[in-house]
């Protein structure tokens, strides 16, 4: 049961600071992709300092980070370039059905990728803690979760 929080505190942490709210666009984070990667390693120092990690761990999750942070900047990339397809077809007089549903499933099939991409660097970064760090996030990933 432990190890499943564990696990589940290490998916939190790389999910939820490597993808996700990363790319919303909101005034506090903007469009540009370096700034935002900017905000994202200082949040992950935050973290990183709190559960006391080494230098060793710290440039292995970083490189987690960098990682998965190029890739979520391409499948972001590819959504702008989708969307803008979309609105194409549906302002034109005769909208390509089959387009649209070629363009859905292109964006589901590229999230889906990107989500195990994200599981695979939480299992990473959840090796790379001490079981000690992992209790800490399960912990925190509970009271969070209200439980």
């Amino acid at each position: 049961m432990m190890k499943r929080f564990a696990i589940a505190g290490s998916a939190l942490l790389a999910v939820a600071l490597l993808s996700g709210f990363a790319f919303r666009s909101g005034p506090r984070w903007g469009k540009d992709p370096e700034r935002v990667k900017q905000m994202v390693t200082w949040k992950l120092d935050d973290k990183l300092d709190t559960l006391d990690a080494t230098a060793s761990q710290k440039q292995a999750i970083h490189a987690v980070k960098d990682r998965l942070f190029t890739d979520g900047v391409q499948v972001m990339q590819e959504h702008h370039a989708a969307r803008d397809e979309a609105f194409q077809q549906l302002a034109s007089d005769t909208p390509d059905r089959q387009k649209l549903h070629a363009l859905v499933d292109a964006r589901i099939e590229a999230l889906r990728a990107f989500a195990h991409k994200a599981t695979d660097a939480a299992l990473e970064v959840h090796g790379t803690l001490t079981p000690a760090q992992r209790k800490e996030l399960a912990d925190e990933f509970r009271q969070r979760m209200g439980q």
